[in-house]
């Protein structure tokens, strides 16, 4: 430092305020300290002693380890905490209101049943008394009449899918008609129309079991219309079974996939459709498969129509003898905010559009409240999840299972990193995958396939979709591609099906989390850790045991990171926090380095202690203790930082002033190594587990910056601390290049020259000040390598000058 700055190392602070009070005893002993003479007595003097103890005659002496020596270095390598936009998406991403778990079950496009109670809607009908003949494979070939009072009705509540005229073209110039959709997309009900149109309702369903190239002219009625559906892609896998083939024979009966039907096997039946002047409608899901016939002659897609669309058909056919006005009151419903939030998706599929009109008719009748329907309306986004799972490792042998398994991990990563890079879910989703198929199956090593489903038709597995966004990098906002449900009770809802409903798959979900909290990447282990949290949170004794405990206790700084960020995030639920409580104590009291180096983490969100407050206790003890070292305290002052950065600053910053008044050594190194960070750190970086809207729109602004605009009434205490930094003789270094980092961003940005002009005038309360602050300015305007601008020096200066002459 310069003599001015080494002068001001020993000039007790002056100023008003708490803070100000403490820091001028502060600075008397930070200039007695860095003589090495006249310390204080008492545990944690020593530590920072300076050049001129200790060593023996003849010996140059060796320095004792500052804790400013690496000040600004933060407790992860690598990549850091990572901007704030990433936990904020990860925390909205399971913010959803929890639904009422009223049991409904929807059968794919069928029916809805709400206990006893039976939703009729138009879909699949598996009629009884079919007609048969004789196939290729020398069975019967089954198929049912669709009855015609159900295409009556089919005809007064059907909305026409996109393309409806194309594919009623397509069909009639063809015969064959492939449409491919997820299940619930309206698929089977479009199917129906074309064929109830075309072949004068003289509509036939045929079992699921029925090969197509088995098919014979004989078995087709005159003048009629067919419907099947073909199972999904994995069912038409050879079913395996290890005991009768080898390994590499089950892999070539794999890839051959006898039972899957080709352009040729269609040609072929429309064909024989032709000859017998008759229709048939082939209905495909999405995957590999729907991708080979939409490349082909026969294949179109059917995407949904509108929901209003669909629920208004529906209404109307309900309350068509309501009393008036009922139709228009039960449409007024649908559009409030509150029962769209309760849906929890963006848009509702036409068989869930026709559940939800039944529960509007019933409210309108008044069978149900206000708050029954909202609790009921829940019931799409659960049915949705366990659809996809129910069954996900059938046939339960590999690789026979392998694209089942792929979707369902696809769907969980979305759940977990929903909004986040497609690329980032994409890989983590193959890597899960991976874990489940070793579950299944720990003999056998399966590679990954290169060429399967493509990445445009992946996000429909998962009723996603892939659009632009950005990527938060703190220091910047890139443009990524990335993938989110449609609808944000999603996420919550298949974390809580996987976890709740299938014991056997946690032991591979617990490993997958634990491996991508271990990666250096924010956009990865802030999202994985949030999640753990989560699940933490909904069964406490299993994921303290397998998911905490084994991240808190390990040599990885991020882990140990992302444990704590998982234990703040599950003490968030009233039944939990008393246990994440008594988890945190037991870490701190620990003798592994590790845990007590997470618990002092955990503290930084002021959340899994009780308040703010207990943690700023917490950290204190751990300072004053005779056997604390230097990585604990830098640890404990990163945690001080965070909370300053958090919802109750005010807090932090009366107990900072409080520890000042204390004269101790050890925490006021504490409080000037947070101060230091405060100025040097964006507020970005420090982000909390709680939403500060505030705070969030300037995050590329220093902490202390951010501070000034977002609590103005903290001014004069926030300036007294940074003089005390700033006066103090061990950290008048670091403070005053923290302060010049400062002082470079904001000449670039009007919106900080304004606060930090004003704040300047604060700092400056004698001459001593005045001329450090003035040599700070100096030595950035005449820097070689990147010289501050000269105008906005002058306005600096000016706010400096200003002050010291109030």
């Amino acid at each position: 430092m310069s003599d001015v700055d080494e002068g001001a190392g020993a000039e007790p602070a002056a100023g008003g305020g708490e803070a100000g009070q403490g820091a001028g005893r502060g600075g008397a002993d930070a200039g007695q300290g860095a003589d090495g003479k006249g310390q204080p007595e008492g545990k944690g003097q020593g530590a920072a002693a300076g050049p001129g103890g200790g060593g023996g005659e003849g010996e140059e002496p060796r320095p004792e380890p500052s804790p400013f020596d690496q000040v600004g270095r933060g407790p992860l390598d690598g990549g850091g905490t990572g901007g704030s936009a990433t936990v904020h998406a990860a925390l909205q991403n399971f913010a959803a209101p929890g639904a009422a778990r009223d049991r409904y079950d929807i059968g794919g496009d069928s029916q809805v049943f709400q206990g006893n109670t039976f939703i009729n809607q138009l879909g699949p009908w598996h009629g009884a008394g079919g007609i048969s003949g004789t196939n290729g494979t020398g069975g019967a070939l089954v198929a049912g009449p669709v009855p015609k009072e159900e295409l009556d009705r089919l005809a007064d509540v059907y909305c026409e899918a996109a393309g409806y005229q194309r594919m009623k073209d397509l069909l009639r110039e063809r015969r064959l008609l492939v449409l491919c959709g997820e299940p619930g997309s309206g698929r089977t009900a479009t199917a129906l129309a074309l064929l109830s149109e075309l072949a004068r309702d003289r509509v036939h369903r045929l079992d699921p079991g029925n090969p197509l190239h088995c098919v014979e002219a004989s078995e087709i009625e005159q003048e009629s219309g067919y419907l099947l559906e073909l199972p999904a892609d994995e069912a038409h896998q050879q079913p395996l079974h290890e005991r009768d083939v080898d390994r590499r024979e089950s892999r070539a009966a794999y890839a051959r996939g006898p039972g899957r039907p080709t352009e040729l096997h269609l040609d072929r039946l429309s064909g024989i459709l032709a000859e017998r002047r008759a229709y048939a409608v082939v209905l495909a899901g999405g995957g590999e498969l729907a991708g080979q016939f939409l490349r082909g002659r026969y294949g179109q897609p059917c995407r949904p129509p509108r929901t209003e669309k669909v629920l208004h058909r529906h209404l109307r056919v309900l309350l068509k003898e309501a009393p008036e006005g009922a139709l228009d009151r039960a449409r007024g419903l649908f559009e409030t905010a509150a029962l769209k939030d309760a849906l929890g998706l963006d848009e509702l599929r036409p068989h869930e559009a026709a559940g939800l009109a039944a529960q509007l008719a019933l409210r309108q009748a008044e069978e149900l409240t206000n708050l029954q329907l909202l609790a009921g309306c829940g019931v799409f986004v659960r049915e949705q999840a366990r659809v996809w799972f129910a069954g996900a490792d059938r046939p339960g042998a590999l690789p026979a299972a392998l694209p089942a398994l792929d979707a369902a991990a696809f769907r969980i990563a979305v759940a977990v990193f929903n909004g986040s890079s497609y690329s980032l879910t994409a890989e983590a989703g193959e890597q899960l995958a991976w874990e489940l198929a070793m579950t299944l199956d720990p003999e056998q090593a399966l590679g990954r396939r290169l060429f399967a489903v493509h990445d445009q038709d992946r996000p429909v597995q998962a009723r996603a979709v892939v659009e632009d966004g950005e990527f938060d990098l703190g220091d910047a906002k890139v443009p990524m591609r990335a993938v989110r449900f449609q609808g944000r009770g999603l996420a919550t809802a298949v974390l809580q099906e996987v976890w709740h409903g299938y014991h056997n798959v946690r032991g591979p979900l617990t490993r997958w989390l634990r491996a991508l909290c271990d990666d250096p990447r924010p956009q990865v282990w802030v999202r994985a850790s949030v999640a753990a949290g989560v699940l933490c949170s909904w069964d406490w004794v299993y994921g303290a045991g397998e998911l905490l405990g084994p991240m808190a206790g390990t040599d990885s700084p991020t882990l140990r990171m992302a444990a704590a960020t998982a234990l703040a995030e599950a003490s968030r639920e009233s039944t939990v926090c008393p246990a994440a409580r008594a988890t945190l104590k037991t870490w701190a009291k620990s003798g592994d380095e590790a845990l007590r180096t997470t618990a002092l983490l955990t503290h930084g969100y002021g959340m899994a202690a009780g308040s703010v407050g207990a943690s700023l206790d917490e950290l204190a003890k751990v300072v004053r203790r005779e056997d604390a070292d230097l990585d604990e305290l830098a640890t404990a002052a990163f945690s001080v930082t965070r909370l300053l950065a958090g919802t109750d600053p005010e807090t932090v910053v009366a107990r900072l002033g409080g520890w000042l008044r204390e004269e101790r050594r050890d925490l006021a190194n504490l409080v000037l190594l947070a101060v230091i960070g405060a100025l040097g750190t964006r507020a970005t970086y420090l982000w909390g587990l709680h939403e500060d809207e505030q705070m969030a729109r300037h995050g590329s602004k220093p902490l202390i910056a951010a501070l000034l605009v977002t609590r103005p009434a903290l001014r004069r205490r926030l300036a007294d601390l940074v003089r005390h930094a700033l006066v103090t003789a061990r950290s008048g270094d670091a403070a005053l290049d923290a302060l010049g980092g400062w002082l470079r961003r904001a000449a670039a940005d009007e919106e900080q020259m304004g606060p930090l002009c004003g704040f300047l005038s604060l700092l400056a309360v004698d001459r001593r000040d005045r001329d450090r602050l003035r040599h700070l300015l100096d030595r950035l305007v005449n820097d070689p390598g990147e010289a501050l601008d000269k105008a906005a020096a002058g306005r600096m200066w000016r706010a400096v000058g200003e002050g010291a002459e109030r």
